[in-house]
């Protein structure tokens, strides 16, 4: 924690934030059309992902271009020079890229795992997760307040047309996560990233059947095993109910609505702003429901039955450190995406859901039935085939090459 708040604090515009995010030779929100993981960020792929770091915090390490399949490399043999023929030694991470991108996919998934864990074990003392919703976005906006008012980010101006444009974004975000959190509660953290799984059925289907953008038939197919597998998953889940099963399809829904309104917003401003005014509004989004379905249990006994069984300390900073490592991974991750190519992330961020499955079994012993892991392990495989050839075909697009029909 000490080494992510060292780097936290050197931050200020972000990596994603210097870039312009384009589509028609207009500035967009949807960066790149990259899968990546769930939370609140900026949208790519579907997702919105916050920025990090500084493009000073990388020396003159160039990040790789749209087209790019792999990521820039430095010459290591000697001593770069300046426009004046001088001569620039080379930094740690100009000579070691690689090690670097393999710390950045490390923390990751560290935080990944750390923010699923925790986040489920203070359900078992603490069971609001409509108000634990709220907590998560309240430390990711009191970390832009805190930016803005130190002078680490500058505040961006917010007028009432972006403000229009980043509504339906924002309450869909805060649907989504919402309902995320309110599934995790319910059932067990592997069965519910079991069945988030599907969120990339639902994004084929929006782009087939309502944007009307043809999806390849090489790419339905590909989802078949999703369907298939999160269907033999759910009917041996031990932790099956309807609750978590119906939050966790409403969460793929609503953020692939986030997607389509994502792809109608233009803007040119950069990334960290645009991440804190959608959590400030999905932030207002959320605090009504929670008040009212949970506001009422929370005043009575909620607060006493949790600080009875943990302590109030132990209760607020594990509030407090779930919402942190939420908005940490979320970060973590937008970083490793300007890292890497589309594919190397795609599989990355299939590989971070195997991982969170396998630690949250684990950690919290939770019992599964053959056909459940068996389900579990054909729909993880369908969204790995799915995301291979997704970012085939974009990376393709990119460069021009004309996709082969099926």
């Amino acid at each position: 924690m000490a080494a992510v708040a060292t780097i936290l604090c050197g931050g200020g515009a972000a990596v994603a934030g210097h870039q312009r995010f384009r589509r028609r030779g207009a500035p967009s929100l949807h960066a790149r059309g990259n899968p990546v993981s769930d939370g609140a960020h900026l949208v790519c792929g579907g997702k919105l992902r916050p920025a990090l770091f500084p493009a000073s915090s990388f020396g003159t390490v160039s990040l790789p271009s749209p087209g790019s399949r792999r990521l820039p490399r430095t010459s290591a043999s000697g001593p770069s020079s300046d426009s004046q023929g001088q001569a620039k030694p080379i930094g740690f991470l100009e000579r070691y890229p690689a090690l670097v991108t393999g710390f950045f996919f490390f923390m990751w998934y560290f935080l990944n795992v750390i923010f699923n864990i925790l986040n489920k074990k203070i359900f078992d003392y603490f069971p609001y997760p409509y108000f634990v919703s709220v907590t998560h976005l309240s430390v990711g906006v009191l970390y832009c307040l805190i930016s803005w008012g130190t002078g680490l980010l500058k505040r961006a101006p917010m007028n009432s047309t972006l403000l229009k444009l980043l509504l339906p974004v924002a309450i869909c975000h805060a649907i989504g996560h919402v309902t995320s959190t309110v599934s995790f509660a319910a059932v067990s953290v592997s069965f519910a990233h079991t069945i988030k799984a599907l969120e990339p059925f639902f994004n084929a289907a929006a782009s087939q059947f309502i944007l009307g953008q043809q999806v390849p038939f090489t790419l339905w197919l590909s989802l078949a095993p999703v369907v298939i597998g999160v269907s033999i998953a759910s009917l041996t889940e031990l932790s099956f109910n309807w609750t978590g099963f119906i939050n966790a399809m409403i969460s793929n829904i609503s953020f692939t609505y986030r997607s389509i309104y994502s792809k109608k917003a233009m803007t040119d401003m950069d990334s960290t702003n645009l991440y804190a005014y959608i959590s400030i509004i999905a932030l207002i989004v959320c605090i009504p429901p929670a008040l009212i379905i949970e506001g009422p249990q929370l005043v009575q006994h909620g607060f006493k039955d949790a600080i009875a069984k943990v302590g109030l300390t132990k209760l607020v900073s594990n509030i407090f450190l779930a919402g942190l490592f939420y908005h940490l991974y979320n970060q973590v991750a937008t970083n490793t995406l300007q890292r890497v190519a589309p594919l190397t992330h795609a599989v990355g961020n299939v590989l971070k859901r195997v991982f969170v499955i396998g630690f949250s079994i684990i950690i919290f012993g939770n019992k599964i039935t053959t056909q459940t892991g068996i389900g579990t392990a054909i729909a993880i495989s369908g969204v790995a085939l799915y995301s291979v050839i997704k970012a085939k075909i974009e990376e393709e697009k990119k460069e021009g090459v004309p996709a082969v029909a099926p």
